[in-house]
């Protein structure tokens, strides 16, 4: 089931976060992690339109809108591959005409999700923080409203 962030979602929402992040962005160090945690609490959810997927009473993924960027879009490693990344992704395209994500170049798993839904490269650019490539990307009206690329 998906619905609006509550407040009281916040630990295991990070927990989600943080347990994706090990997997998805191994190349990113701890102090790297450590500070966007706090960033993600103090800044980034505050400015979001944030929605949860809850399975069987627990938190296992989430999407956080900025506009008509995609800030985050996080699965709990135990339940990916289960269509719950595809859901979130789909009620954010009933929510916006058009959306972009950034993605780091060698995020792998993001990547390969970002491409079977038909996000398409925009630009390549230095992330400032990290040093690491990233992937500008974007996916246009008609490819949200016919629910994205089939696998």
């Amino acid at each position: 089931m998906i619905r609006a962030y509550q407040d009281d979602d916040l630990a295991d929402l990070l927990e989600v976060w943080y347990q994706a992040s090990l997997i998805a962005h191994p190349f990113l160090d701890e102090t790297f992690l450590n500070q966007e945690r706090e960033n993600i609490a103090a800044l980034y959810l505050p400015l979001a339109e944030t929605w949860v997927y809850v399975r069987e009473g627990r938190l296992v993924g989430f999407i956080a809108l900025i506009g008509n960027e995609v800030g985050a879009l996080f699965v709990d490693p135990t339940v990916q591959g289960k269509g719950i990344g595809r859901a979130l992704m789909d009620h954010a395209g009933t929510l916006r005409a058009e959306l972009e994500v950034e993605v780091f170049k060698a995020n792998r798993i993001g990547r390969r999700f970002y491409d079977h839904y038909g996000f398409s490269l925009v630009k390549e650019h230095i992330h400032e923080q990290t040093g690491q490539p990233v992937f500008r990307l974007r996916l246009s009206g008609n490819r949200i409203s016919d629910g994205g690329a089939p696998h």
